[in-house]
């Protein structure tokens, strides 16, 4: 079932059009991930979504409510944890909660709340004294406050070191199987890649796709890529000739074999039979990242 239907948003400030006719719709329970590189348009449209932001057209529904003509009451049922998010730094963790909860008709049990995103031993900490991964968890904990049953988070892990992204990703995780319906932006490839059920792909303001993760993957790129360093001399047409190979490149002492199907068995086989070690073998398959540089033609973020 669809809880946010987004029909050809549009959002300009004076010049620059930030929202060019997005449309997306999320579904219940699901990790709904907005991917796009920076300035793509990503945080105007989720702050549309939750009322924050009005759009110059367009229409918005979330849990049945118009966010311009509900904003109250949806804001209610939509924690936000916003991009730039910072509390006073002598607010202890607890008088947060506190404050937080008081925004709210049926409130989440704060301790609880706090034990369950492991900051209950924090409580009478200042926020200036967590660590960044600590302020993270609780922005979520805040966007939690008010028992939504959907939480926007936008950005959550930038500025992270890799072990408190990690910690964070599978809070998101136990986020969504408390039954929140999330919808998270990001501009990291591994982040939608591991999280999200489905992405919509943000760029210059317009959803240039729409689909699961792999689903992306799949529709720029079935190759595969099996890289090598021969331990003798390698004639390249025993590989060209195989129809499982599209190219063959040397880098350096590498050889780097593109192609399709069953590709390793096909490449080892013919080592194997030129008596040829295989060192430092690697299968690369098609990411995530190459699909945001084929749906957007540029680098990736």
């Amino acid at each position: 079932m669809d809880i946010i239907e987004v029909a050809r948003l549009h959002k300009r400030y004076g010049d620059t059009v930030a929202v060019d006719d997005v449309s997306f719709t999320v579904e219940a329970g699901e990790i709904f991930g907005i991917l796009g590189p920076n300035g793509a348009g990503k945080t105007t449209t989720v702050e549309c979504v939750s009322g924050l932001r009005t759009p110059d057209r367009g229409q918005v529904t979330v849990l049945g409510l118009d966010p311009r003509r509900d904003r109250r009451e949806l804001r209610q049922k939509v924690g936000v944890q916003l991009q730039e998010h910072r509390l006073p730094d002598r607010q202890t963790v607890a008088e947060a909660m506190d404050l937080y909860r008081s925004f709210y008709r049926e409130p989440a049990d704060g301790r609880r709340l706090l034990d369950m995103l492991g900051l209950a031993g924090k409580r009478d900490t200042p926020y200036r004294k967590l660590s960044g991964g600590q302020q993270q968890r609780l922005s979520v904990a805040l966007a939690l406050a008010g028992r939504p049953t959907v939480a926007v988070l936008d950005e959550l892990t930038t500025g992270l070191d890799p072990q408190a992204r990690r910690d964070t990703w599978d809070l998101i995780e136990q986020v969504r199987d408390s039954g929140v319906t999330i919808v998270l932006v990001t501009h990291f490839m591994d982040e939608a890649e591991r999280l999200c059920d489905r992405l919509a792909l943000i760029d210059a303001g317009r959803v240039v796709a729409l689909d699961t993760p792999a689903g992306l993957v799949a529709s720029v790129a079935a190759e595969q890529r099996v890289r090598f360093r021969p331990s003798a001399a390698l004639d390249e047409r025993l590989l060209t000739d195989l129809p499982e190979v599209t190219s063959v490149q040397r880098q350096g002492r590498q050889v780097v074999v593109a192609g399709t199907g069953n590709l390793l068995q096909a490449v080892t086989s013919v080592l194997a039979e030129q008596q040829i070690a295989a060192g430092d073998l690697r299968v690369e398959q098609a990411s995530l990242d190459d699909a945001f540089v084929a749906l957007t033609r540029r680098k990736s973020v």
